[in-house]
């Protein structure tokens, strides 16, 4: 019998999927997984990795005897620090390899530390070089009437206090739908936003995918989006000057995140000298939609 591979647990937004049989991970994921790490969880492992390093070498040293010169018998302690001033290549003086044994371990902790400052500066390196999209999404979506047709509707917002260019929008509506072989089947459509591009992106801005006749969403409910699971997926790719690079950030959405007969408030404001303020902390208020 197949033994099988442990599940894999994957996150997409809301959802979660269970990777089973996928086979056995490569040792080079471990790069990844480091990578992803949170800033807490990522120091916490680098300080463990650290202590078991001079922890294994602080064994080795005990176990040896006399191998190191001043090292107090059985001391774990003094071999502990002697190990974390061997691996930082520190060397005080006052203690060092009088035997080959000592010698001989001594060069390999040297050669695992160097290894090893090399990995943490490439680590820290890639994950303060990393640059990454502060894209605030609205909570909500909303229907409601635009120019006197209904219109679906998401607000965006660039959280970073300058422009990004380039910027490119996607909207894809997901439910499950009835085919010939079986009474439920995944559909995706991408939705045609009013624009979908913009050269600059410096604060806030509506999204607007209008529901006529050709819209997968043309006579839907918050009923009818309820019965067939319907989600909602978003995402904009952009450039962060700063850093030179292509930035993306995403948000999806359950039919409960559908209000219907609501719209966004208004958060731009005309000052005097003619320029224009954006309330942030307006932006996923939503009002009812007069009839």
């Amino acid at each position: 019998m197949k033994k099988r591979s442990n599940a894999v647990s994957v996150h997409a937004g809301q959802f979660e999927f269970v990777k089973i049989n996928a086979g056995k991970q490569e040792w080079r994921d471990i790069y990844h997984w480091v990578l992803a790490l949170n800033w807490p969880r990522f120091v916490a492992f680098i300080s463990g990795v650290y202590l078991l390093i001079n922890l294994v070498f602080a064994a080795l040293y005990s176990m040896g005897g006399n191998c190191i010169d001043g090292l107090p018998a059985g001391s774990l302690l003094a071999a502990f620090f002697f190990s974390v001033e061997t691996l930082a290549t520190v060397g005080y003086g006052h203690m060092f390899p009088a035997t080959v044994y000592g010698h001989i371990l001594v060069t390999i902790e040297i050669m695992v530390g160097m290894f090893w400052l090399a990995v943490i500066t490439g680590l820290i390196f890639v994950r303060f070089s990393r640059p990454t999209a502060r894209i605030e999404f609205s909570k909500t979506m909303v229907i409601a009437p635009f120019n006197g047709r209904p219109s679906l509707m998401l607000r965006v917002a660039n959280l970073r206090h300058h422009s990004m260019v380039e910027a490119e929008f996607r909207i894809m509506f997901m439910r499950d739908e009835a085919i010939l072989e079986d009474d439920r089947f995944r559909h995706f459509y991408m939705l045609k936003l009013e624009f979908d591009r913009l050269i600059n992106f410096p604060t806030a801005l509506t999204l607007r995918h209008i529901i006529d006749e050709k819209s997968p969403l043309h006579g839907e409910t918050a009923e009818s989006l309820r019965a067939s699971q319907a989600r909602l997926a978003a995402s904009v790719v952009c450039i962060e000057t700063v850093i030179p690079a292509t930035v993306q950030s995403q948000r999806d959405y359950t039919w409960r995140d559908i209000h219907f007969g609501e719209r966004f408030v208004d958060i731009y404001r005309q000052t005097d000298d003619g320029r224009l303020t954006v309330d942030y902390g307006r932006l996923h208020e939503t009002e009812p939609v007069a009839t």
